[in-house]
């Protein structure tokens, strides 16, 4: 290997080292959050219940339904123009900005939680959203880097710095919120961390990370760029039909999401502490599944023949998780779901920018991100409704049939993405 190939290589990787520490802090100022919020909206028991006695719990299922949503809302508007940003400036001020972003909005929700301001947690998931294209830009520094062949084993490696989130997040944000552990610990503490995360992340960044963007464009910036890329997505021939699957199970997966932890605490009582431990747990065997699992497979398998199946893997293990009736047995569903859903997600993003061209690998990704948070937006809507209307429950149920769909049309359209 010659000097400058030498130079290139070890500029890659150690690219590819900050990219994965920076998605593993984000991920873990996110796990932090999990278990608080049900006690906020959910649980009229807990003692950081936010809503007047006189308000029903449906109620609470309702506003939590409310508040899961602008934030995606919010991630539509603002994810397309943010990767066109991050094509025109460079992927290290864009997503510096996108963590500074993040910081600011969880310093916001913590204010709200002490002062009891349901509106101002909302304006603050809101602000957090509109600077929230830290993980699409990410994705498309990954891309920046990385061969075609070999971005579905470094998804999977973005992946395993989103399950160790996930291990150490859920876990923490379940200690940090107890004050039986310690007095001065509570609800909004867990977001103070959070935060003081996102801002150590943006320091890290404008600091160590070096520029992966080599093929900066010159295109003029659109504000409304959402509406006409989603008109516009279909220019994009190879990855078009992606797009319209990555809808469907971005949706199931946002009724899954939104609600799981409610229904945690309402059939089985579980504590913040224990929805931490049980996330925790989910995410240990995402991040072996991304780890070794995904890396595993990647060498024998294509990336559509993975997916032909662990579509619809994973709409079992989400309905798997509605049949128990004691606690226990939710352990033994978890690496089922954690090994289809971490090689559907690291796979799947690996399809489309493996199919989308070399310059625009911002823009599409952009647009993959406008569409799945278009698509996380009203499932948590609709979720409160039906919460409030039947039980927590109802949600997966609607999870399932949606990944259902989304394996449908892939395996429907295989042949074009081979």
């Amino acid at each position: 290997m010659e000097a400058s190939e030498k130079k290139e290589h070890i500029r890659k990787k150690r690219a590819l080292k900050y990219l994965f520490f920076t998605v593993f802090l984000d991920m873990l100022g996110v796990g932090i959050l999990i278990p608080v919020i049900p006690e906020l909206f959910a649980n009229p028991a807990s003692q950081y219940y936010l809503l007047s006695a006189q308000k029903s719990v449906n109620t609470g299922y309702l506003l939590l339904g409310l508040l899961t949503a602008v934030y995606p809302i919010a991630i539509f508007f603002a994810a397309p123009v943010l990767g066109q940003l991050s094509d025109k400036y460079g992927r290290k001020p864009v997503l510096a900005l996108c963590l500074f972003g993040t910081g600011i909005g969880y310093v916001l929700f913590a204010i709200g939680i002490l002062v009891r301001s349901i509106p101002l947690l909302f304006f603050a998931r809101i602000f957090d959203g509109i600077t929230g294209g830290n993980i699409s830009v990410a994705q498309a520094a990954i891309a920046d880097v990385t061969e075609p062949q070999d971005r579905a084993k470094n998804f999977g490696l973005i992946g395993l710095a989103f399950g160790l989130g996930f291990i150490l997040g859920p876990a923490l944000g379940g200690v940090l919120s107890n004050q039986h552990i310690v007095y001065w610990f509570s609800a909004q503490f867990p977001f103070f961390v959070a935060a003081g995360f996102a801002f150590l992340n943006t320091g890290l960044i404008l600091k160590y990370f070096k520029e992966t963007n080599i093929k900066l464009t010159q295109a003029k910036i659109n504000l409304l760029e959402s509406f006409q890329k989603i008109r516009s997505a279909k220019k994009y021939k190879p990855v078009r039909t992606l797009f319209i699957v990555a809808f469907f199970l971005s949706a199931g997966f946002a009724f899954f999401t939104s609600f799981f932890n409610v229904f945690l605490t309402h059939k089985f009582g579980f504590t913040q502490s224990r929805i931490g431990s049980f996330f925790a747990f989910i995410g240990l065997c995402t991040a072996l599944t991304q780890g070794f699992v995904t890396r595993f497979i990647a060498h024998r398998f294509k990336d559509v023949q993975i997916l032909s199946v662990t579509y619809f893997a994973t709409a079992l293990s989400v309905v798997l998780y509605l049949i128990p009736s004691k606690q226990i047995f939710l352990y033994f569903i978890v690496p089922l779901f954690a090994v289809s859903y971490g090689l559907t997600a690291s796979n799947a993003s690996a399809i489309v920018s493996r199919l989308a061209p070399s310059d625009a690998q911002g823009e599409v990704l952009g647009i993959n991100a406008a569409l799945v948070s278009l698509a996380q937006a009203f499932p948590p809507l609709l979720a409160g409704f039906l919460a409030a209307l039947f039980s927590p429950g109802t949600p997966i149920l609607f999870a399932s049939a949606l990944v259902i769909v989304a394996g449908i049309i892939f395996v429907a359209s295989r042949k074009k993405h081979q």
